[in-house]
């Protein structure tokens, strides 16, 4: 195990709003929507219609393909629509909607608990697969998926991520305090699929409360220990914890099993102890409203599809004579910035920012040009160059930026942006340029069939 990986940024951590708000349920009331696209891979195909009478719990769209994830309805209600709706990335996307009852009545197929040895290990990725699970922390990536390596006997750690290094974002911690048993039990299942591997629980040492609990779940179980990580971002990324826990540089363009590792945020891994022992799909998950434009920062349990102005009411709304300036999607390093408040949260969504001031666009005023100084090869995390990066897109040499640079290698975090002292946009250069390549590609292949 390393002390830490290189590079990497020390932001604000303004966690302090929301840390000691506990969990609590949210329950909408008004209408449901939910995205076909809630993870990585090929948007989910629905298997209902208008005027469909739907539960809680039950699959309202089936994955389209091996890289694709169930769709779970978190309410129930009426079918009212299968339409295009914006959502969080401000796009129209295909969506379900529902009119919502208010009464949430359940499918009555999942709740009883069976222990662990009452499931074998084709059970477990059996209802993993059934219940949507994707990754929570931000990626969305099928888990059933990732829990099916080329070869599981060479994977050595399954590492849960409690980092949850994002600035302002407390739901996971909330989380390993409240559900450290389940957590652990949810470790001891995906452990059963890798005989030989140890799992490692990781959590930023800015999280006492969370790392005692989480370690005294631990207590007995020979193969899952706690590392308290340096607090250090984007120490949550899966490349920074792999670094860190198996004590390897990370190759460029390797996947975690390739040096064999499996990474899943401990959310995932409470949502699959919740599957797998309760047949229970998901259709919730952790969601911190912070920021300094709120009245009662919160972290709520929320279900899926329910709508951002309805989840900042149930907090109270913004603080008096506050003027909302942004609403982040997620946190102010990675968070996508809200064109609207009429969009629903997806399984992916685990934060809500609301801001009085535009960090953008005070940077916006203040950038100049290059000043060549280094600072954004120094924080990151991957080794790339940033500035060569970019001066290739503003030169639209994609090549150079994709082949030599390894532009697509970028994981978005913004420490590169963060230290700029040219406040160049420099992580919205690599966005767009990334979507872009894709993109063509995408062209590319269609032309070819």
């Amino acid at each position: 195990m390393k002390d830490t990986f290189r590079g990497g940024v020390h932001p604000k951590e303004q966690k302090e709003m929301s840390r000691s708000a506990s969990l609590r349920e949210f329950r909408p009331a008004g209408e449901m929507v939910f995205p076909l696209s809630q993870h990585i891979g090929k948007p989910a195909k629905a298997t209902v219609k208008k005027n469909d009478p739907v539960l809680v719990g039950q699959i309202i769209a089936e994955a389209d393909g091996f890289v694709s994830a169930n769709i779970i309805s978190s309410c129930s209600g009426t079918v009212k629509a299968v339409e295009k709706r914006r959502t969080l990335s401000g796009m129209m996307q295909e969506c379900i909607v529902i009119d919502n009852d208010g009464e949430f009545r359940e499918t009555g197929d999942f709740g009883t608990r069976i222990e662990p040895d009452q499931v074998t290990n084709e059970q477990i990725l059996e209802r993993v697969k059934k219940a949507g699970i994707v990754g929570l922390g931000g990626a969305g990536f099928p888990t059933a998926v990732k829990l099916q390596p080329k070869n599981p006997d060479g994977i050595k750690y399954v590492i849960a991520n409690g980092a949850e290094c994002e600035p302002y974002l407390t739901g996971n911690d909330q989380l390993m305090r409240k559900e450290a048993p389940a957590i652990v039990e949810g470790m001891e299942l995906l452990l059963r699929l890798f005989p030989n591997a140890e799992g490692v629980i990781a959590i930023e040492d800015n999280k006492p409360e969370a790392i005692e609990a989480m370690r005294k779940a631990c207590e007995g179980k020979g193969k899952i220990r706690v590392a308290a990580l340096k607090t250090k971002y984007p120490q949550g990324g899966e490349r920074s914890l792999i670094t860190v826990i198996a004590g390897i540089d990370f190759p460029v363009s390797k996947l975690p099993a390739d040096v064999g590792c499996i990474v899943d945020n401990v959310g995932t891994i409470y949502a699959v102890q919740r599957a797998v022992l309760y047949n229970e799909p998901l259709f919730t998950h952790v969601l911190t409203l912070t920021g300094e434009a709120v009245k009662e920062p919160a972290n709520f349990i929320v279900r899926d599809g329910t709508n951002v102005a309805e989840i900042l009411e149930a907090a109270g709304g913004l603080k008096d004579g506050a003027t909302l300036k942004k609403v982040l999607s997620g946190g102010p390093m990675m968070g996508i910035a809200l064109t609207s408040l009429d969009v629903p949260v997806t399984k992916t969504t685990n934060g809500l920012t609301c801001l009085l001031e535009d960090g953008a666009e005070v940077a916006e005023k203040q950038m100049t040009a290059c000043l060549h100084c280094g600072r954004c090869t120094t924080v990151c995390p991957n080794g790339l160059m940033p500035q060569m990066m970019a001066e290739a897109v503003e030169a639209g040499d994609l090549e150079r930026y994709e082949q030599k640079l390894y532009g697509l290698d970028c994981i978005a975090c913004g420490s590169c942006t963060y230290i700029c002292p040219a406040k160049r946009p420099l992580t919205q250069i690599f966005k767009q340029t990334k979507a872009e390549i894709m993109a063509r590609r995408r062209a590319a292949a269609g032309g070819r069939k």
